[in-house]
């Protein structure tokens, strides 16, 4: 992997922590709208794609961030978020006073919001943002962006957040609540594929024929976003992951722990979690999320159609 380039002038800098399907797009959007942008990610491989297409790579995220106005971590939780900012290589001591740091991880609103603290006692910004939009949307500069945090992190954001996205909402002045309207997303997000892939699959086992199912569907008032964009992928038997029964795994868990802190009953996210938990158990977790329609076949019976890709076993 190259070192770390110059900076090749005054555009605003801009560094990429996770260069996977969503950082990647993110990273050449950010770089089309004319920012200086570094990238980095744990594999390699995903730095050299990004050099590719003339972007900056950096062997670690620190290196990443040193002489960046913006970072924008691309993870997958607290986890990996915390490991990002205060890591052994870790990009909270690299960052020069007065950057911004935004989160686009999925997470608990309260990790959001002790993340927040420590960023911002070491004299940096941070911006909970959370992205909705899946990858496409990502490439195209055309995300949802659900942001919370102070003024002056989403004045030195700025750039970067209209690179990136088509919508930004600005949903607070503190930590935390844009990760609370992302649970939200969700929660909502979770249990329309988890019903689309119980409907399409109880359509098989009546014997319909799948394609005008999804045509008839599609134009009634049964129909859903995830409806519309996951049972594609059944009918053509593709489940390679463009979001995995993992991300919903975790997702469904985090709403779960939210709600019972609250004491407040989330019955159907909980009936969802279920059968992410057994489609990842039998073997699917790394497939495409519409992978519970094989499971709903797999209990069932029922015949859904099939493809030469060869998906994970049940």
């Amino acid at each position: 992997m190259p070192p770390l380039a110059e900076n090749s002038g005054s555009a605003v800098v801009a560094a990429v922590i996770g260069l996977g399907s969503m950082g990647l797009g993110m990273a050449l959007s950010m770089k089309r709208a004319g920012l200086d942008v570094v990238g980095y990610d744990i594999t390699p491989a995903a730095v050299d794609r990004f050099i590719a297409d003339a972007g900056r790579g950096a062997s670690t995220p620190a290196a990443t961030a040193k002489d960046a106005d913006i970072v924008v971590s691309v993870v997958v939780n607290g986890a990996q978020t915390e490991a990002v900012l205060f890591g052994p290589e870790g990009v909270a001591r690299a960052m020069k006073p007065g950057a911004v740091f935004i989160s686009s991880a999925t997470m608990d609103p309260a990790v959001a919001r002790n993340l927040a603290q420590r960023t911002e006692a070491l004299g940096l910004h941070y911006l909970d943002a959370p992205i909705s939009g899946g990858a496409a949307k990502s490439a195209r500069g055309e995300l949802t962006i659900m942001a919370s945090g102070s003024r002056q992190a989403f004045d030195t954001a700025r750039p970067g957040l209209d690179a990136m996205a088509a919508k930004v909402y600005e949903l607070g002045d503190e930590a935390g609540k844009g990760a609370a309207f992302k649970m939200i997303n969700q929660l909502l997000a979770g249990v329309h594929i988890a019903a689309a892939c119980e409907a399409i699959t109880f359509a098989a086992k009546q014997g319909l024929d799948l394609d005008k199912v999804y045509e008839v569907i599609t134009a009634s008032a049964g129909n859903s976003w995830m409806f519309e964009n996951r049972v594609p992928h059944v009918l053509a038997g593709d489940y390679t992951p463009l979001s995995s029964i993992e991300i919903f795994v975790k997702d469904l868990g985090i709403v779960q722990d939210m709600a019972r802190s609250e004491r407040y009953p989330v019955p159907l996210a909980a009936a969802a979690l279920q059968m992410y938990l057994a489609a990842s158990g039998a073997g699917m977790g790394r497939d495409d999320d519409s992978s519970l329609a094989r499971l709903y076949a797999k209990l069932s019976g029922a015949e859904l159609p099939s493809s030469t890709k060869e998906p994970h076993s049940l």
